[in-house]
């Protein structure tokens, strides 16, 4: 690891600790020619899969697009920035887990739906508006039905 101070490549580790849950390492070093000390992040990297487009196209897994598609829909909802990311990481972890190099868009965009409906339901049908191309009142209603009836079951 080289200093960010000085440049030198010669560094020792004070301390290591798991962080963000176990997925990755921090570490404490100190230059062995400056004598600062920093801290680094060391996790395992992960090729996720690449994305299948309704028209057919393949793009690579953009985590932060993905990341501003649900903030637009939590606009303004009282949801933490570290639930979202929770959020987010579940459906990383989903996509890791199909163990495909290829997923439909589509498959992605109901493991959004998934996290939304549990973190605010009106960022779900804001998001499901946009996702489903709702036309009509009719099509928002619908889904409201929808997301109530298990409620009305209790």
């Amino acid at each position: 690891m080289r200093c960010p101070f000085c440049k030198a490549s010669e560094t020792k580790v004070i301390d290591s600790r798991l962080a963000n849950e176990g997925d990755s390492v921090r570490r404490r070093r100190e230059c062995l020619t400056c004598a600062e000390r920093f801290t680094t992040f060391e996790s395992a990297e992960l090729v996720m899969p690449r994305i299948v487009k309704s028209d057919g196209s393949r793009v690579p897994f953009d985590d932060q697009k993905l990341l501003q598609g649900m903030s637009k829909a939590l606009e303004k909802r009282p949801v933490s920035m570290e639930t979202i990311e929770q959020a987010l990481n579940q459906i990383k972890y989903n996509l890791r887990a199909t163990g495909d190099r290829e997923v439909l868009s589509q498959r992605l965009g109901e493991w959004v739906m998934e996290e939304l409906k549990k973190l605010d339901q009106v960022a779900y049908v804001r998001f499901a508006s946009v996702y489903r191309s709702f036309q009509d009142i009719d099509e928002f209603r619908q889904e409201i039905d929808r997301l109530e009836a298990p409620t009305a079951d209790s």
